[in-house]
């Protein structure tokens, strides 16, 4: 018992280690997340092996899970989708059985992503959880064939389940191999003259739904407090953001102008050229809303790029 008399509760966190992990942490540490106390899966957990769920369940003895372990790079999945389906898919089916096997009875929140809705014409903007999912890569499919597992799970065994798709998520601490981070640190390297003054870009003009990732960690908390079981929720910042703006933005924190040039090997024709959510369910059932503004996000961003370079 705390000195409120209050018990704390073990959330266990899968994928605690990643870019979202370690703000979940932060969030958790400070109080964010109610009466929950951090649990995070150990380094070398592998969710695709049942031996190391079933170890992990036994350990933790968690009263609720946050599930964000994921295969989540979308050309890694065209690479290799069976891994991809391995992990993403038959490690949720494992973390499911261990549960049921353990008697769990707590609330289970399982991470998917806004890439689920694949090519969305644009009179249909912005996407909100009516909108039937329509994956375009092994990543997206694997994402929709576990949701279905969790809900089933939900339905047959009265789990106490939800499932969240975020959209974009940026801010710091995030892998260079995303794009903002990655032109974050050109710029950078531009500005410290330690790259020529050139960006080679794909196609910037695309627009998303960018999020900032202390929001998305905000929502998860909001969730487990407030949202409800069986539920599934969409959640972004409903502002259509083009990349070249964001670039731009980043380039006049900077004090640099570089040449943008755009690389033909980089363009994807077949990409979403918009995108924008309607996160208008979890605010109703939770009241959550953004905190941060584009401009306070991309400043630290910038500011973890130039701590890392």
């Amino acid at each position: 018992m705390t000195e409120a008399g209050t018990a704390r509760q073990r959330l266990l966190v899968t994928g605690a280690g990643g870019f979202v992990g370690e703000h979940v942490r932060r969030a958790v540490e400070a109080g964010e997340f109610g009466s929950y106390d951090w649990h995070p899966a150990p380094e070398g957990f592998d969710v695709r092996s049942r031996e190391d769920v079933d170890a992990l369940i036994a350990q933790v003895k968690p009263d609720a899970v946050l599930h964000l372990a994921a295969q989540s790079f979308v050309p890694q999945s065209f690479k290799d989708p069976v891994g991809t389906f391995e992990v993403n898919l038959l490690g949720t089916l494992h973390l499911l059985q261990a549960l049921s096997e353990a008697g769990f009875r707590g609330r289970f929140l399982y991470v998917s992503s806004g890439d689920v809705y694949g090519l969305v014409p644009d009179e249909l903007l912005p996407v909100d959880e009516r909108r039937w999912p329509e994956p375009r890569n092994p990543y997206a499919s694997s994402k929709i064939a576990a949701e279905t597992l969790v809900l089933q799970w939900h339905r047959a065994q009265g789990l106490d389940a939800m499932v969240v798709r975020p959209f974009n998520h940026i801010g710091p601490g995030q892998r260079k191999d995303f794009a903002i981070p990655a032109f974050a640190h050109q710029i950078v390297d531009i500005a410290s003259g330690r790259q020529a003054p050139v960006l080679e870009v794909g196609d910037i003009d695309t627009t998303r739904d960018f999020l900032d990732v202390r929001d998305v960690v905000r929502g998860y908390a909001a969730l487990f407090a407030q949202g409800r079981a069986g539920a599934t929720y969409v959640l972004g910042s409903g502002v259509e953001r083009r990349i070249r703006d964001m670039i731009g933005f980043m380039c006049g924190v900077c004090g640099v102008d570089p040449e943008i040039r755009q690389d033909p090997s980089r363009l994807r024709p077949s990409e979403q050229r918009r995108m924008v959510a309607d996160a208008g369910l979890i605010r109703a059932h939770t009241g959550w809303s953004p905190r941060y503004t584009i401009e306070q996000t991309l400043h630290d961003v910038i500011e973890d790029a130039r701590g890392i370079a």
